[in-house]
Formats: structure tokens, C-alpha cells, sequence
């Protein structure tokens, strides 16, 4: 098995157009066509780390957060990152980051973090924007349940909940077929009224292509009559941050206890304890600090994240009930992920988790 196709399975689950614009997902060091030998699955890229990696035997790392997030015009082995990228070349080590395309992807980073708090009902907390285009076309009528299928095979029509959505209305196309042409149906040089439906649906636009390419192959005219459309709606399905719901409510510092054993956090920094019983609870693995204003239009009794600053304390007290329980201890599941993504499509290849807590943060 190459490399690519582990690399492919991870992007199909968090596609690389997701990720926020200051990020690098993605390929970070090596060559996908090699053959993969096993994968060693982290948070962050360490020494120590690929260390670890080329010891058991893995050529690939997949990380979290990405090691390399600017451009370097030397490579001297001056910092910890450089010394990285030279250690991974000269031993064969492909990198890869899943970051904030795996924070926003439907069952990522923070599902996870809400499965292990036992939460349901979750939905994006802040749904990604101008995401979204809409196809319109028209075909013949006979052609009209081939085409949606094909369309829906590409990748169209999932709105929410549901898939295979689609808007049909009927009509009647004119065109008159030229002296070139090779007509679907009508006669060269003669008017001809055809009756066609129109078809309406959405797709994620960084499938723009493969939807166009499906279209075109099923679609029996010469000329394709189709229309694409940027839309502005929210995509329900993709989004920072979690809003879900505990199966009942909880008392603030038994659920802060149980926030605190589940993810091993050596202390929680939390605003003052309200005194009223939690339901409702939005979280955010990482630096989530930018998402408290959304937790609080959310109606949540409490939003979980990390490094959230010193000044949003103050002022909420009457709102939402504040709980940072780290950076690292949020994400520490996301290796779990993962695993789950490649075992599920590959499940005789080797996978190991790191032995090595990145964590650079201490408690005493």
C-alpha cells in the first residue's frame, strides 16, 4: 500500500479546503508514492517523536498540528523544527497534519471531545460561510433520474440530515442544431422544443470539478446547459467549536470533576460557579477563546475550550460558566480519530500511537 492512499483516507474524512486560512494541513515533508511501512499517530511533531517513528519501523507521522506553519529560506538545524525536517529527509519519514480541516469536518476533533463527555445532539457551533455553490441545469425529461444520480454520486445534495436533495421543475428547451452539431435529438437546421426539467442542487464547492466532470459524462447533449451559483448560506454540517446537549442536567462542579477525570487535566481554570444545574455545552478543542461570544447567543451553560484570555472572564458571570482545561489535554483524543479513519479502510496496516506526551505545559 502506498503511502497516498493513507494520506487519501484522512483527506476524504477531513478534506484539506476546510481548514482555516492561517493554517498548513496537509503533506508537510516526504514522498507519497513510497511504500508505507506503518504510522506513528500524534499531536504534535517532536524529535522525540520521529525518533520514535523511525524506531518502530513507521515512514509515516501524522500529526495534529502541523510542524511547519511559515517559510524557511535556510535549514540549518538551528531550532527544534529544523532539526525535524532534516531528521524526517534523511530517514524517509513522511509528515502529515490534520489540523483545523479535522476541527471543522463533521465528526472531528470536537465530536470526539463531545463522545467522551457523553453529549448528544451536537452541531456545529460556528457553521462555515460561503462554503457552498448551487448547480442548475436542464436535461431531458427521459435523462432527468440518470443525471440526479449521478449528480448525488458526485457529492450533491446533502443538506443537514439529508441527502440526495434536489429541486425538479418541467419546461420545454428550444434550440436549433447547426450544420456541425451531432443534435441529441431534433433535425439539423430546424427549431426544435424538447422537453427538459430543471434541476436544482448544492454541493461543497471544492467538489466544483468533480460534479461538473459528472454532469458532462451522463449528460446527453452536445451543449451542457448548467449554471453554478456561490451561495451564502451557512453549511449546517461543517463549523468551529460543538453545541450539544447532556442526556440530563448536571450540577457545575460534578460535570467540572467529570470534565477534569476524562481528559486528565492537572488543573481546571474555570470563571465563578453560577449555581445552576448544566444542560446545554459548547466546546471548542484548542484555542477556543474567539467562540465564547457564540456560546453565549448558543444559550450554553458552559463552554469548554482552551487558552481562553484573561479579560473574556469578566462581565460573563450572569451568562455562560467558563472551563479551560488546556490545549493539549482537549485534543489528546484526536489520535483516536485517527486510528478509527485508517483501521476502518485498512485494518491489517500497522498504526501505532505515540509514546511520547508532547505536552510542553507542566503542573505542579
Amino acid at each position: 500500500m502506498k503511502v497516498k492512499e493513507i494520506l487519501n483516507a484522512l483527506e476524504r474524512f477531513a478534506p484539506l479546503p476546510l481548514q482555516d486560512g492561517f493554517d498548513n494541513s496537509g503533506l508537510q515533508i516526504g514522498l507519497t508514492e513510497v511504500e508505507a511501512t506503518g504510522a506513528l499517530l500524534c499531536l504534535d511533531v517532536t524529535e522525540e517523536v520521529l525518533d520514535e517513528a523511525i524506531r518502530k519501523g513507521c515512514n509515516i507521522i501524522i500529526a495534529h498540528h502541523p510542524l511547519l506553519f511559515k517559510g524557511y529560506k535556510s535549514i540549518t538545524g538551528k531550532d527544534y523544527i529544523e532539526r525535524c525536517i532534516i531528521k524526517a529527509i534523511k530517514n524517509d519519514v513522511v509528515i502529515y497534519a490534520a489540523h483545523t480541516n479535522l476541527d471543522n469536518a463533521w465528526g472531528g476533533v470536537n465530536h470526539k471531545i463531545a463522545e467522551k463527555l457523553g453529549l448528544i445532539e451536537a452541531k456545529p457551533l460556528a457553521p462555515k460561510a460561503e462554503m457552498l455553490n448551487k448547480l442548475v441545469t436542464f436535461v431531458p425529461t427521459s435523462k432527468s433520474e440518470e443525471i440526479r444520480k449521478a449528480l448525488f454520486d458526485a457529492g450533491c445534495g446533502h443538506i443537514g440530515n439529508y441527502d440526495s436533495c434536489s429541486f425538479t421543475a418541467e419546461g420545454q428547451g428550444s434550440f436549433r442544431a447547426l450544420e456541425n452539431s451531432n443534435p441529441y435529438s431534433g433535425s439539423k437546421n430546424e427549431l426544435h422544443f424538447e422537453p427538459e426539467v430543471r434541476i436544482e442542487t448544492v454541493f461543497p464547492k471544492y467538489i466544483k470539478s468533480k460534479v461538473v466532470k459528472a454532469l458532462l459524462e451522463v449528460h446527453p447533449y452536445e451543449e451542457v446547459a448548467f449554471d453554478i451559483y456561490e451561495l451564502e448560506n451557512s453549511w449546517s454540517q461543517v463549523g468551529a467549536g460543538l453545541i450539544a446537549q447532556l442526556p440530563e442536567a448536571i450540577d457545575e462542579k460534578e460535570f467540572l470533576l467529570k470534565i477534569k477525570e476524562t481528559f486528565g487535566v492537572g488543573c481546571i481554570k474555570h470563571s465563578c460557579l453560577r449555581g445552576k444545574p448544566l444542560r446545554r455545552v459548547a466546546l471548542c478543542g484548542g484555542s477556543g477563546g474567539f467562540l465564547l461570544s457564540n456560546a453565549i447567543q448558543a444559550g450554553a451553560d458552559i463552554f469548554i475550550s482552551a487558552e481562553i484570555k484573561y479579560h473574556d472572564y469578566f462581565g460573563n458571570d450572569d451568562k455562560i460558566l467558563i472551563a479551560d482545561i488546556g490545549h493539549y489535554e482537549s485534543e489528546q483524543y484526536t489520535k483516536e480519530l485517527f486510528y478509527s479513519i485508517i483501521k476502518d479502510l485498512f485494518p491489517n496496516f500497522a498504526i501505532h500511537f505515540t509514546e511520547v506526551n508532547t505536552n510542553p505545559i507542566k503542573y505542579l
